[in-house]
């Protein structure tokens, strides 16, 4: 192959079955019929999934490396997806673990535009870790949601997002919404960040993003699993002035590990700053898994930008030490229930995590 991608799988089986499974997998994510049947000679020698390496990891579990055509891609996020996982992720026996691109795919789709960088640069953050909170319970209309967004920027916090239940429902229309808690951010002149979560079909999200950039919004969120990666990417190339954090929601259903689907294709397709479940919340990873997800999302690949991790999930206020010795300074905290759980002292422990980030720095 001229262009290859490195697709790299997890697979469990037997140790005498491997090397079928193996074979199974490349043909299924390359040409999906069985290769005697393929006549032409360039698809035969070109197009057909290569399977380049295998390796025990023990106890049942094998690494294998299949070379894909990245001619197949196109410049294309969702399939992208479709070529590393579409019809593989049907096989219960196999994980998506990691994957090696071509540097011609990373130049094409770039990354994110507005990345870690920007994202501090926002709000003043200079080198120490960002703050975000979170706008929530759905069901309270758009009134109520300013006020918290202002007691939440009176306490200081960098970034605040809707939580991802927000949409455009009957009791807090999108554009209501975003025109008021905007309006109350201004009217205070606080230096905090509104990031409104962005649903619906392709131009329902362009509608949404329209609104938000006349409303002086220049940091936005979408769940890429729910509103698709492509939707992502074409967002982030056609709105290059605005940053994007990337939501998990969904993200957990099709077993991709995490660090790759979270923490490197989000960011390749636009995102600047990728949420994501962390250790000893209410979800399930693990710290490696955390450390490995952030690692993804930082480290140099090609060209292009860092993006911000946000470890989220029940995250405690008396855990912000130990979080930024893990994490160190390049992260986003995101602490949302925990802080509203206060009540009428909102701003006052929102002060308290603030400080706690600062000091720390």
């Amino acid at each position: 192959m001229k262009s290859a991608i490195e697709a790299i799988y997890h697979i469990r089986c037997e140790p005498g079955a491997v090397e079928e499974r193996a074979r199974a997998v490349a043909v299924e994510q390359s040409v999906e019929m069985p290769v005697a049947a393929i006549e032409d000679e360039r698809v035969l020698g070109e197009i057909v999934g290569e399977v380049r390496a295998i390796r025990e990891l023990g106890e049942g579990l094998f690494e294998t490396r299949i070379a894909l055509n990245a001619q197949t891609v196109g410049q294309d996020a969702g399939q992208l997806m479709n070529m590393l996982f579409g019809n593989a992720s049907l096989l219960d026996d196999v994980v998506l673990h990691d994957v090696v691109l071509p540097r011609e795919m990373l130049d094409a789709f770039a990354g994110p535009r507005q990345g870690f960088a920007e994202l501090r640069a926002r709000v003043g953050a200079g080198r120490r870790a960002l703050t975000c909170s979170a706008l929530k319970p759905q069901g309270l209309p758009s009134a109520a949601l300013a006020d918290l967004a202002r007691r939440f920027a009176e306490g200081g916090v960098d970034y605040i997002k809707d939580d991802h239940g927000l949409a455009d429902q009957a009791y807090s229309p999108f554009s209501e919404r975003v025109e008021t808690i905007s309006g109350a951010l201004r009217s205070g002149r606080y230096k905090t960040r509104y990031v409104p979560s962005l649903t619906g079909d392709f131009e329902a999200l362009r509608r949404a993003i329209g609104i938000a950039r006349s409303a002086g919004i220049d940091t936005v969120m979408l769940a890429p699993m729910i509103c698709g990666v492509s939707n992502l990417h074409a967002l982030a190339r056609e709105n290059q002035d605005m940053a994007i954090l990337a939501h998990p929601a969904l993200g957990g259903a099709g077993r991709i590990a995490p660090p790759l689907l979270i923490g490197k294709l989000f960011r390749l397709f636009g995102a600047g700053a990728v949420v994501f479940p962390n250790y000893g919340g209410r979800f399930g990873y693990s710290r490696q898994t955390c450390a490995a997800l952030a690692r993804a999302a930082l480290d140099a690949w090609g060209g292009m930008r860092p993006a911000v991790p946000v470890p989220a999930g029940g995250m405690k206020l008396q855990r912000i030490p130990e979080l930024l010795d893990f994490y160190g300074h390049e992260v986003m905290l995101l602490i949302g229930g925990d802080l509203l759980a206060a009540r009428e002292r909102l701003v006052e422990e929102t002060k308290a995590y603030v400080t706690s980030v600062e000091r720390y720095a």
